[in-house]
């Protein structure tokens, strides 16, 4: 087993075959046993790994193939990742959110599964042809409005791709739904780094993630269209 890469918040370890998932930070269990029960439910609906060990606070899941979406944006692939995460994105959101009996609704009148982290950062796919293999990272869904992955795919893109911002039109013609207003986004996007702005206060008040936080508001409010 070694570390993967592209794993922030938890411990990730792979060998080629399967995964282990150990959950850190405040609420670990909670979130490992949401995203135990989310992928149990998505089983052939959406691609995701298959779960072969749950204990201990660590999920042990089938390996799935394919490249980070994050790497083939910056190979400049990025009309044909976008346009993939729109079309699974609308995929996602058809599902029926009652199936999944430990599924969250903050707002309380939920109307989609939300992914809760969504965007090119947790998605694998097929170099060749450019279709999903792997949604990964279920751990903040929840029962929610289409705009909050909506928004939160678009920031990742404009905070972290900024050279792939003009592509983001890929992203919004393959998602089948109405697209929300850019007000509406920009709230959305505010709002998620407010919360995690609190999250890292809560964590370590004055450390070096609450100060990359009040940045990146910062950098988030002064966006435009």
């Amino acid at each position: 087993m070694r570390p993967l890469r592209h794993s922030y918040t938890n411990r990730t370890f792979g060998d080629g075959g399967t995964v282990v998932k150990c959950y850190q930070e405040p609420g670990a269990l909670a979130r490992s046993h949401l995203e135990h029960a989310v992928l149990q439910v998505l089983q052939g609906q959406v691609p995701v790994p298959q779960i072969l060990d749950y204990s201990d606070g660590c999920l042990t899941m089938t390996f799935m193939s394919g490249i980070h979406g994050q790497e083939l944006l910056e190979a400049d692939r990025a009309d044909g990742v976008l346009r993939a995460c729109g079309t699974m994105l609308w995929r996602i959101h058809q599902l029926r959110t009652g199936e999944i009996a430990a599924l969250p609704t903050p707002a309380g009148d939920g109307q989609v599964l939300v992914h809760g982290d969504y965007g090119p950062q947790n998605v694998l796919l097929d170099p060749a042809t450019l279709e999903i293999s792997a949604v990964l990272d279920w751990e903040w869904a929840h029962a929610g409005h289409p705009v909050e992955d909506m928004a939160w795919c678009e920031w990742i893109v404009r905070m972290h791709h900024p050279r792939q911002v003009s592509q983001l039109g890929a992203f919004f013609d393959a998602y089948g739904g109405a697209i929300p207003p850019w007000q509406a986004r920009h709230a959305v996007m505010l709002g998620r780094c407010r919360s995690l702005l609190d999250l890292s206060h809560q964590r370590e008040p004055g450390g070096p993630a609450e100060t990359q936080w009040v940045h990146r508001l910062a950098v988030t409010e002064a966006w435009q269209e």
